[in-house]
């Protein structure tokens, strides 16, 4: 799909001569920044199959060249976006307070909701690469590094509970509530209602279905189903994960 990888100039230790783009200086990251926007509004306005990289480089007004020199390929500003959402999303996650596993979990959803808002459009325009790529989506190996950095805020918010279940069941649920958080976002990608009103009211309905949620959970049975439940996503979807 990332039909437009090349392989990326060397960077030269001698100085640099006229018209080389900057190194690691603030000029440098600024044109980088300023690609990256570019890139991230096409795909948001044309879809990510309809956007190419020199498509980006006209808009920018700068070489093809510079552009690679950046982002060699859509790939690497799609796996930018998710590293810059992935961890502003982990430090605003660490304000999550003391509390039971669903009042933790509902903050680390809404404020997943809350940082992903800013660049809906744009993944909305990846939905297709997200769910339909095995290779190059959401739970393909590039990823894995900021998937995890979302997933472990999932599991701080039931390890982290004051009513955290036993410690067979707590990494299994953490990870079902993770998977039920990437179905929640789904839907808001995909809601097509007025200001994503049905997402609102979605989460709404789940807030009032977690307290029955967490009494079930005392059963044996449902804490085995839970477990069970999570060994088949783990199987299917975490494969690749060092931590899985």
């Amino acid at each position: 799909m990332f039909t437009e990888i090349v392989k990326e100039p060397k960077v030269s230790s001698q100085r640099r001569g006229p018209g080389r783009p900057p190194g690691r200086t603030n000029q440098g990251a600024a044109a980088r920044l300023r690609l990256y926007n570019t890139a991230i509004k096409l795909i948001a306005e044309r879809g990510y199959e309809a956007t190419t990289l020199r498509d980006v480089a006209k808009r920018a007004g700068v070489s093809v060249g510079l552009l690679y020199r950046y982002f060699p390929s859509k790939q690497a500003v799609v796996l930018h976006l998710y590293d810059e959402l992935s961890a502003e999303y982990a430090a605003r996650a660490a304000e999550m307070d003391t509390g039971k596993w669903r009042d933790r979990f509902l903050f680390a959803l809404t404020t997943s909701l809350q940082v992903l808002n800013t660049h809906r459009s744009t993944l909305a325009a990846l939905v297709p690469v997200l769910v339909g790529d095995a290779q190059e989506g959401l739970f393909a190996p590039a990823t894995t590094f900021s998937r995890q950095r979302v997933q472990r805020v999932f599991h701080e918010a039931v390890v982290g509970a004051t009513d955290a279940p036993q410690p067979e069941v707590t990494t299994a649920l953490a990870r079902l509530l993770y998977l039920a958080h990437l179905a929640i976002i789904l839907w808001w990608l995909l809601d097509k209602s007025p200001r994503q009103r049905a997402t609102t009211a979605l989460v709404a309905l789940v807030k009032q279905a977690l307290p029955a949620s967490a009494l079930t959970l005392r059963l044996p049975r449902v804490r085995a189903f839970v477990v069970a439940g999570d060994k088949l996503f783990r199987e299917s979807l975490f494969h690749d994960d060092a931590t899985g």
